[in-house]
């Protein structure tokens, strides 16, 4: 067995035990996140095996790679209209709020710790952001939804503040006397309008292409993505733009329109940022050394605790309390604060840009992150219901665009009158549309389950089952559940003051297919077809 075989089967052992991780991560009452980092430190210089790996910049890169499609699928997978009502707090939060987190934590290590400002600026910076893995993962895990649009509230705020920090430890990292020369104004200034800048830029010629032109072969839709993520993070990283700005931006915009082939893309990049995931954390646990823990307990305790119980309380506190959210909804949004994978790889950043540093900011920060996780992350569904803020009524996935809205099937009712070919043939020999099956016929009164030869008869009502619409090329056919959650329910289409492009073609309620006009009200259950 070569070299190479080797390697192989050494990355194939470690996936499969982050999948078995994985799995009984939930019966173990973690996130699974932490047994991704423990099988690291397992395989790493202090664990069984071993492993010498120390190279903070190889690192830095690496993980800044797997993190973008992380920031892209967290903005792929953000349902807009789910997320429009709390789309301002959120942005408040991931903005705002990360400023105000990183200050008071700059306060706290310098007058705790007797930091420097500059090295406690960049210690704030660094873990002031929320971790998005960290959070969807539990969400989505224990399946927990939240009331007042909480849980779209921690899906954008979690998934958009990354590049605020970013940004702040790029500046951070100047104050040190490493990194970009420049103004602290100057590089916020290119971070946001270049990141910006190029986000659109990619959106506008990522969605044309998709919609407008036949340049991308069947199949290769999730190929022609991973390179327009790629490029978009590339070139505004080269331009001095914010990558991971650029990605997320680029992922809310596309992921929100009709695209070719979504339901097939949705998926791909759920097991790629899976994939991630699991990348960066075991490469995190690798990088640890876990005889150096010892010496930073103290600090990381201190800072995490500061963090979960001071500093983010009052920067969520002075943000949402002016928009009248109620005190409970406040904290369990402080609570649901969790610093992940984003932060560590940040600290990874500061240790390799050569910043002068007086305390092991990545051991630190991996402590912090460490305890974030293990105990916010696994009390989170406890906070909740302590609470009262769960919403059982509702479904999380549904904050999410690769829920399936779209039903997989649709049911038709056909009328047999007198006279029409199918009377007094057995179902097997009518002619049914192809993927269709005869699942129930209406007769006098009584409900028939249907065999192959079964005799339809005139003024029966034939129950078919026929496969959900796919568009194909330029077509954008689509069919959307109403629940009592949806803008739409109990409105008439008159109300609707739909776009221009968009037209709603039909209803389907029950058994019955309508033809809309604008008097038509939306009753929930019932699934509209939209053409747009």
């Amino acid at each position: 067995m070569g070299l190479l075989d080797l390697i192989a089967v050494f990355i194939a052992v470690i996936i499969f035990m982050c999948i078995l991780a994985d799995k009984f991560s939930g019966k173990m009452g973690m996130p699974a996140l932490i047994l991704f980092m423990g099988i690291g430190m397992l395989f790493g210089c202090d664990g069984i095996f071993k492993i010498q790996f120390d190279d903070f910049e190889v690192t830095e890169k690496a993980c800044s790679l797997a993190l973008s499609f992380i920031m892209f699928y967290g903005g792929f997978n953000t349902k807009w209209k789910t997320a429009r009502p709390v789309a301002v707090k959120a942005f408040l939060l991931s903005t705002l709020g990360v400023v105000i987190t990183a200050m008071l934590t700059c306060g706290f290590c310098m007058l705790v710790l007797k930091l420097s400002f500059a090295e406690s600026f960049l210690t704030g910076s660094v873990i002031a952001s929320t971790d998005a893995a960290s959070v969807f993962s539990i969400l989505r895990k224990k399946q927990l939804n939240l009331r007042d649009g909480t849980a779209s509230l921690l899906e954008i705020e979690s998934g958009s503040n990354d590049p605020v920090a970013y940004m702040m430890t790029i500046i951070g990292i100047g104050l040190a006397g490493a990194g970009q020369a420049g103004h602290p104004a100057y590089i916020f200034f290119s971070q946001m309008f270049y990141g910006t800048a190029i986000g659109i830029i990619f959106f506008v010629a990522g969605y044309f292409i998709l919609t407008k032109t036949n340049l991308i072969s069947e199949g290769l839709d999730t190929v022609f993505m991973i390179g327009l993520i790629l490029i978009c993070f590339g070139l505004s990283d080269l331009s001095g733009g914010n990558g991971f700005i650029s990605v997320y931006l680029m992922g809310i915009l596309i992921g929100n329109s009709p695209i070719r082939n979504k339901k097939v893309i949705i998926p791909f990049f759920d097991g790629i940022t899976g994939m991630a995931q699991i990348f960066i954390f075991f490469l995190l646990g690798l990088l640890v050394f876990p005889h150096k823990l010892p010496g930073i307990l103290l600090p990381a305790l201190g800072i995490m605790l500061f963090m979960t119980l001071v500093a983010r309380p009052l920067a969520v506190f002075l943000i949402l309390k002016p928009f009248k959210c109620s005190n409970r909804q406040c904290l369990l949004v402080s609570w649901a604060g969790l610093r992940g994978a984003a932060s560590i790889v940040f600290s990874i950043m500061a240790v390799a840009s050569g910043a002068g540093l007086s305390r092991d900011l990545f051991h630190i920060v991996f402590m912090i992150s460490l305890f974030s996780v293990s105990i916010q992350g696994t009390l989170l569904p406890l906070a909740a219901k302590k609470l009262s803020m769960v919403d059982e009524e509702s479904d999380v996935r549904k904050t999410f665009n690769d829920y399936q809205e779209e039903s997989a099937i649709t049911l038709m009712r056909m009328y047999i009158p007198e006279g029409h070919n199918w009377e007094n043939k057995k179902i097997r020999e009518v002619s049914v549309p192809t993927g269709s099956l005869a699942i129930m016929i209406k007769r006098d009164g009584e409900t028939l389950i249907p065999k192959g030869d079964t005799k339809i008869l005139a003024n029966d009502c034939v129950i078919l089952s026929v496969p959900a619409y796919e568009p194909r090329e330029q077509e954008n056919l689509e069919e959307i559940q109403i629940d009592r959650n949806h803008q739409w329910y109990n409105k008439s289409i008159a109300e609707l003051n739909l776009p221009a492009d968009l037209l709603i073609a039909l209803i389907i309620r029950g058994e019955e297919n309508l033809i809309p006009d604008g008097n038509t009200v939306i009753m929930e259950e019932d699934i509209v077809v939209i053409y747009h």
